[in-house]
C-alpha cells in the first residue's frame, strides 16, 4: 500500500514540476536542468558588454537580465573589460572583432550576426548589427539559441529580414469588442488611454518583437471615423511610445467618408481638392504627434464600406490620394482587394482580380495593394490568389487570416503555418516556373522595392493571449513566416514547441507530427476536395451546405458547392465561369483537365458528377464520403497523441487542451454527418461502410443554432 501510495505522490509530483505560463508565449525562461549544458552556457555568456544608451538598450538589457536569471540562474555581469558576450551595433564594434565577423555586408538595417569567434585564446560570441533594432532581433534570436539547447561554440548566423513591412491586423472596435476574435475582448483599453499604460501592451510588444513582427494595425478595417479624433490620436500616441522601443509602428484604418463624418466636408472624392487637402491636413496632425506613425489601412466599396467607387473615381484615385497625404513622412498606405459586388454576377472569385488587375503600374510606390491569400476569404484550402504575379509593377502585400474565422474559432487546434506555407510555395507560373507566391511577395520577382505581409490578429485579453493554447503556434508562426517567407512549418512546429513546453524528443517528435496534420485534419472534416464556403452564416462557425436566401447570393453557400442531382462543385473551366483563365497557361492547362487537377482543388475548378472516377479508383461520392471519416478519425489520433504528452506540459493546460480536443472532435463530427447527409440527398447513393451509423436526420443539423458565437460583433437589442 506504501508503494502505491508513494508511486501516486510521484506522478502528482512530476506532473506538477511542469508549471509553464502560458501568458509567457513561447517567452518561457524555465532554468536549463541538463547540468553540463547549463554549465557550459554559463562560462560562455558570465559577462556581458552592452553600450548602447538608449530606450531599446534599456530593452536590451532587460531581456538579457530576464532570459539569463530564468534559463541560466545567474545575474548578468554588464562588464566592459573582460566580456564573452559582445552585443554592440557594427559602428561601435572594436575593428579587430568586426574583421573576424561573417558577411556583415549582407545584413539590412534590421538585420544581425551572431558568431563565435577566438581571440588571443579566449572564447567570445558576437553579436552586432547596423541599428539597434537590429541588435533586439538578434538577442530574441540568441536568447532562442539558449531555449533550444544549441550549441552556442558553434554559432554563426548571418540573418535579415526578407519582407519589410511584417504587421498584425486587429480587427477590433473602439468598443472593445472584437470582429472575428476568438480570445475575448480587444486588449486596447481606448476608454483609459492615454492615462493607463497596461502591462499588457508592453509584453505584446516584447512577444511581437522577439518574432521580427514590427507593425500593428489597432483598429478593424471595417473602420471607425472617430479615431482620426484628436482625442483618439492622443491614445494613439501613448501606445507608439510604448512599442517604439520595441521597433513596432503603428497604423490606423482610415474610414474613407472620414471628411463626411467628422462633420468638416459634405463629399470624400478623391479628386476633390479640399477632401486632399483635409487628409493632408489630418497626417500632419497625426505625424506631428507621432514621427514615426506607419500609415493607413483601407478597405474601401467593400462589405458595405465606402471608397472612391462611391464617386465614380477608381481604387487607384483613392489609395494615391491617401498616399501622397503620408508621403512626406515616409508613410505608407495598405490598400486592401478584397472587393466584391453583388451587382455583378460575376464569379467572386474572379473579381478582385478583375478589378485590380488593369491598375498593374499605376500605384504609388508607397502603396501596397494588400491581397488575401485566396480569392474567396480565408477558407480552409484555397488556391493562391490569382493576383500574385498577375501586378509585377505593384507591390503585393499578402494577407493571412490568423484567428481562426472559418477553421473552428478557439476550440479547434489548427497549426496554421501549414496552410500559409502551402501558398507561399504554391509555383505562380508567371514569370516561369519557379515563380512561387513566396517569391513575388518577398519582392524578388517585382519590379517594386517594398514588401509586406499582414496577418489578421487571434490575441484578446484571454490570460494566454489567444483563447486556445496552441493558437499561440499561429501568432509565431505568422511572425516568423513575415521575417523569412522559406521558413519550413515543420522548423516553425519544434521551434515552437520546444520554446513553449520541453526539448524533449518523445515531446517534440509526436506532437510536431500533430501539428503539422492538424490542418489537413480539418480541411478533411470541414471542406474536402476543393469544396469552400459552405459554413453556417453569420458566425461562420459550424456546418452550413444548405445555407441560402441570404440578401446576396455569393453569401450562400449553395452559391459555391453547387450540390444538384448532376454533381457537384464549381466550374470554373472555360465551360463555366471561367476564373481559371485568370492564372497561367501551365497552370490553365493543367486545371482545365479533371484528371489532372490535384483532389484538392477539384471541386475549385470543376462541377463533376457524383459517380465521377477518381485517381483512386473509387466514386467522388466514395471519396468525399472517406475524406470527412478521415478528418475525423485524425482529429481521434490528435487527441491519442495529446494524451500522452502530459508529463511535458502544465496541468491546466492539458486539461484545457483535452477539453478542446474534445469539442473539436464534437464538432467534427458535425461537420461530418451535416454535409454527408445533405450531400446525399442529391447523390441518391449510400453512405459507405466506413461511415459510422448517423443517428440524427438532417433536420436536426439544420436546427443547431449559435445565436451568441464568439467572433462577432456583440447585438444590444
Amino acid at each position: 500500500m506504501k508503494k502505491i501510495l508513494f508511486s501516486l505522490l510521484f506522478v502528482l509530483i512530476s506532473s506538477y514540476a511542469v508549471c509553464q505560463n502560458p501568458y509567457d508565449l513561447w517567452l518561457q525562461y524555465d532554468k536549463i536542468e541538463d547540468k553540463t549544458l547549463l554549465d557550459s552556457y554559463k562560462k560562455q555568456v558570465s559577462n556581458v558588454y552592452l553600450n548602447l544608451n538608449s530606450p531599446t538598450g534599456d530593452v536590451i538589457k532587460e531581456e538579457i537580465e530576464k532570459s539569463f536569471k530564468g534559463l541560466l540562474h545567474i545575474e548578468p555581469k554588464f562588464d566592459n573589460k573582460t566580456p564573452n558576450l559582445i552585443i554592440s551595433t557594427l559602428n561601435k564594434l572594436d575593428p579587430s572583432l568586426k574583421k573576424k565577423l561573417s558577411k556583415t555586408s549582407n545584413i539590412n538595417d534590421e538585420g544581425y550576426v551572431i558568431q563565435h569567434i577566438s581571440e588571443k585564446g579566449e572564447s567570445k560570441i558576437i553579436l552586432s548589427a547596423k541599428t539597434e533594432k537590429g541588435l533586439l532581433y538578434g538577442v530574441f534570436n540568441f536568447i532562442k539559441q539558449i531555449q533550444l539547447h544549441k550549441d552556442l561554440s558553434k554559432l554563426t548566423i548571418v540573418d535579415s529580414p526578407k519582407i519589410q513591412k511584417r504587421v498584425l491586423n486587429h480587427w477590433d472596435n473602439l468598443d472593445r469588442s472584437v470582429e472575428r476574435g476568438y480570445a475575448g475582448f480587444s486588449i486596447w483599453d481606448w476608454y483609459l488611454l492615454p492615462e493607463l499604460i497596461k502591462q499588457e501592451y508592453i509584453d505584446y510588444a516584447r512577444a511581437n518583437a522577439s518574432i521580427g513582427i514590427n507593425g500593428t494595425v489597432l483598429t478593424n478595417v471595417n473602420s471607425n471615423a472617430l479615431v482620426l479624433s484628436p482625442r483618439y490620436i492622443q491614445k494613439l500616441k501613448a501606445l507608439a511610445n510604448v512599442f517604439r522601443p520595441y521597433g513596432i509602428q503603428v497604423y490606423l484604418t482610415a474610414r474613407f467618408s472620414a471628411p463626411i463624418e467628422t462633420g468638416d466636408l459634405e463629399t470624400a472624392d478623391p479628386l476633390n481638392a479640399e477632401v486632399k487637402q483635409w487628409w493632408k491636413d489630418k497626417a500632419e496632425e497625426i505625424y506631428t504627434e507621432i514621427p514615426d506613425f506607419g500609415g493607413f489601412l483601407v478597405k474601401a466599396n467593400s462589405e458595405g464600406q465606402p471608397g472612391p467607387n462611391n464617386y465614380g473615381r477608381s481604387h487607384v484615385d483613392g489609395a494615391n490620394m491617401l498616399a501622397e497625404a503620408v508621403a512626406p513622412y515616409d508613410g505608407i498606405i495598405m490598400w486592401r482587394a478584397f472587393v466584391y459586388s453583388e451587382e455583378k454576377p460575376e464569379d467572386r472569385a474572379k473579381q478582385a482580380y478583375s478589378e485590380f488587375k488593369p491598375f498593374d503600374g499605376k500605384f504609388k510606390d508607397n502603396v501596397l495593394v494588400q491581397v488575401k491569400n485566396g480569392a474567396i476569404d480565408f477558407q480552409p484550402r484555397e488556391p493562391f490568389h490569382p493576383l500574385f504575379g498577375a501586378m509585377p509593377d505593384t507591390p503585393l502585400m499578402m494577407e493571412f487570416q490568423i484567428t481562426q474565422e472559418y477553421l473552428g474559432g478557439m476550440s479547434h487546434l489548427v497549426f496554421l503555418p501549414k496552410l500559409f506555407e502551402e501558398v507561399l510555395e504554391e509555383d505562380t507560373y508567371t514569370q516561369g516556373k519557379g515563380s512561387t507566391v513566396g517569391k513575388i511577395i518577398d519582392g524578388q520577382l517585382s519590379n517594386k522595392k517594398l514588401t509586406g505581409m499582414a496577418g489578421v490578429a487571434n490575441i484578446g485579453t484571454a490570460k494566454n493571449w489567444t483563447g486556445h493554447q496552441f493558437g499561440q503556434a499561429n501568432w509565431y508562426g505568422f511572425g516568423r513566416l513575415a521575417w523569412n517567407p522559406e521558413t519550413s512549418a515543420e522548423t516553425i512546429a519544434k521551434d515552437w514547441l520546444k520554446m513553449t513546453f520541453s526539448n524533449n524528443a518523445e515531446f517534440v517528435d509526436p506532437m510536431s507530427k500533430l501539428l503539422l496534420d492538424s490542418r489537413e485534419a480539418v480541411v478533411n472534416y470541414m471542406t474536402p476536395l476543393g469544396l469552400h464556403h459552405i459554413m453556417a452564416a453569420g458566425h461562420h462557425q459550424g456546418p452550413g451546405p444548405w445555407v441560402k436566401d441570404m440578401p446576396r447570393p455569393d453569401w450562400t453557400s449553395v452559391y459555391y458547392h453547387k450540390a444538384d442531382e448532376n454533381g457537384i462543385g464549381f466550374d470554373r473551366t472555360s465551360s463555366g465561369s471561367n476564373a481559371l483563365d485568370q492564372y497561367a497557361s501551365e497552370i490553365q492547362e493543367k486545371y482545365s483537365d479533371p484528371a489532372t487537377t490535384p483532389d484538392k482543388y477539384l471541386l475549385w475548378f470543376h462541377h463533376l458528377p457524383w459517380n465521377y472516377k477518381m485517381k483512386s479508383g473509387k466514386t467522388l461520392w466514395y471519396e468525399i464520403t472517406a475524406h470527412y471519416q478521415k478528418g475525423v478519425e485524425q482529429v481521434e489520433d490528435m487527441q491519442k497523441t495529446w494524451q500522452k504528452m502530459q508529463k511535458y506540459v502544465d496541468p491546466q493546460v492539458f486539461k484545457e487542451t483535452n477539453m478542446l480536443l474534445d469539442i473539436q472532435l464534437k464538432e467534427a463530427k458535425q461537420w461530418r454527418n451535416a454535409c454527408l447527409l445533405y450531400f446525399q440527398q442529391f447523390s441518391k447513393m449510400d453512405l459507405p461502410d466506413l461511415i459510422p451509423e448517423i443517428t440524427k436526420d438532417l433536420d436536426y443539423y439544420k436546427s443547431l443554432e449559435t445565436p451568441y458565437a464568439p467572433g462577432i460583433r456583440p447585438s444590444w437589442n
